[in-house]
């Protein structure tokens, strides 16, 4: 495998690909952390700070609020030009992408030449009208934080305003600079695809996603080592965590690559002087059809009746008694996370897998699986066996998601090291990691090199070839250096300029 990380430099297109990937990654993390005009994050960061290190109660705000944060990579809480990420865009993509599977006019002309060029022209028009709501409602609640259930304590625990000078003037410039900040990260995105290495907005969320790793080491280490004192139990129970989290990312994985090969046999036909078919193919089911997608679903739905009871009824028993149940620590929110998973899973494979149209498919072309007639017996066949599959990517889902708040309920594991034991961001890191080896490997095997593996072969999430367009030329590189080093100079300078230094 090192040998491996070597011989990726020695391709100069694989190299070119991956310094420009390296290079928009640093731009990605730049606009993540310089705050928007007019916002004073010294009081942002105080009332975050308090919330993530308050017990009780306000655990399950403190895992709500990592995951709005994780997507955004820290913009969230700087207040920042890349406030919210590229999720308006994974919104919008997942959106359409279901509206396509239940409307006749869009399936229809994602099958006409052109159609999917228009599909994705509607995603990112979906998109800025996203942006535009979200960053609007992000900016009134900047200006009067007594308005979102989540900034409501903000006021009390700081002298000093979030927004010094909020009118409309502030709104409004908030909202184009939000909104171009995440049309900017959808363009990067497309750049990494096209340029680089990797599908480029799942490369962003992943990187946003392991901003936050230094801090959770900072904040195990406190909890373990720092705070042990005369307890020799807190040692080994780090080790353990270790071991656990070595445990977690293997079986993810596992799951991850896990499928079931259905044999196709093609019958032999004759076409003008050549004889065809004959030979045996295989189907790949993929145990975790469905990926992340549940997890995200569920939690996002799981979120909206705390924000909506909290601010429509602030003041009332029953609502914070409601609160309490479903705040992400209680047995309540857990046990309806798991039902809705299970949901979407099934929801999303209902969608996405059409069997009866890879049964006519198949009837065409000539193929059949063996021991099964074809036509609608196969399609039966198919939906049976991905009904199955589905049950066990089902169970690994809730068992992932729900691992974090267990954590952090039972052992005291901070949140936000507890994430990367399991939940969204686990299952999206080994994901990409695993589509970023696995195109690597494919270079390096076309160019006689040995790849990560010796026996087998790395399968990713995607199943596209490579990238499509040309790798970035020197010029290119060049330009985005000299973008970050003018990134990176001016946030030193606003930096000394704002401690005094």
């Amino acid at each position: 495998m090192i040998s491996a990380f070597a011989n990726s430099l020695k391709i100069p297109e694989l190299r070119s690909r991956i310094f420009f990937t390296l290079l928009v990654v640093v731009i990605v993390r730049l606009g993540a952390v310089i705050t928007l005009p007019g916002v004073d994050t010294n009081v942002l960061d105080e009332w975050y700070k308090a919330a993530q290190e308050q017990g009780g109660e306000s655990k399950g705000m403190a895992a709500m609020l990592a995951l709005m944060n994780v997507f955004s990579g820290g913009g969230l809480q700087n207040s920042a030009l890349f406030a919210l990420g590229i999720m308006p865009y994974i919104s919008a993509s997942i959106m359409i992408q279901l509206l396509t599977a239940v409307l006749p006019s869009l399936q229809k002309l994602s099958r006409e030449e052109g159609g999917r060029q228009k599909i994705s022209m509607y995603t990112r028009v979906l998109t800025i009208i996203l942006c535009l709501f979200q960053g609007w409602m992000l900016a009134k609640s900047l200006v009067n934080p007594q308005a979102n259930p989540f900034l409501r304590n903000i006021a009390s625990e700081s002298t000093s305003e979030l927004v010094p000078n909020g009118g409309l003037g502030f709104v409004i410039t908030t909202v184009i600079i939000i909104t171009g900040g995440t049309m900017f990260l959808m363009w990067l995105g497309d750049q990494i695809t096209e340029r680089g290495i990797g599908n480029g907005v799942s490369i962003i969320i992943t990187v946003n996603i392991i901003y936050a790793l230094p801090g959770a080491l900072y904040q195990v280490y406190q909890t373990y080592v720092a705070a042990a004192g005369n307890d020799p139990l807190r040692p080994f129970m780090l080790v353990a965590l270790l071991a656990f989290l070595f445990f977690v990312v293997a079986a993810v994985i596992a799951i991850t690559q896990a499928q079931r090969r259905i044999p196709i046999n093609y019958a032999k036909q004759v076409r003008g002087q050549k004889m065809m078919g004959g030979q045996t193919q295989y189907m790949p089911l993929k145990v975790n059809y469905a990926g992340v997608m549940p997890i995200i679903f569920a939690q996002a739905i799981m979120m909206f009746p705390a924000q909506i009871l909290g601010f429509m009824f602030p003041d009332a028993e029953w609502a914070q008694t409601v609160y309490r149940m479903l705040n992400g620590t209680g047995w309540v929110y857990h046990t309806l996370t798991g039902l809705m998973i299970f949901f979407f899973s099934y929801f999303w494979v209902a969608t996405m897998f059409q069997p009866n149209q890879i049964a006519d498919d198949l009837k065409k072309s000539g193929g059949y699986i063996p021991g099964v007639r074809p036509g609608r017996p196969t399609s039966e066949f198919l939906d049976r066996t991905m009904s199955r599959l589905t049950f066990a990517g089902a169970i690994f889902l809730t068992i992932v998601a729900i691992l974090p708040p267990i954590l952090t309920a039972m052992m005291g594991v901070p949140y936000i090291a507890a994430q990367f034991f399991g939940g969204t961001g686990l299952l999206i890191m080994v994901g990409v990691l695993l589509d970023i080896m696995r195109q690597v490997e494919t270079h390096l095997i076309q160019r006689h090199y040995d790849g990560f593996l010796r026996k087998g072969r790395i399968r990713g999430r995607f199943n596209q070839p490579g990238q499509a367009g040309a790798a970035a030329g020197g010029n290119q590189i060049l330009w985005l250096l000299c973008l970050a080093a003018v990134l990176i100079i001016g946030g030193i300078v606003y930096w000394m300029v704002r401690t005094g230094g």
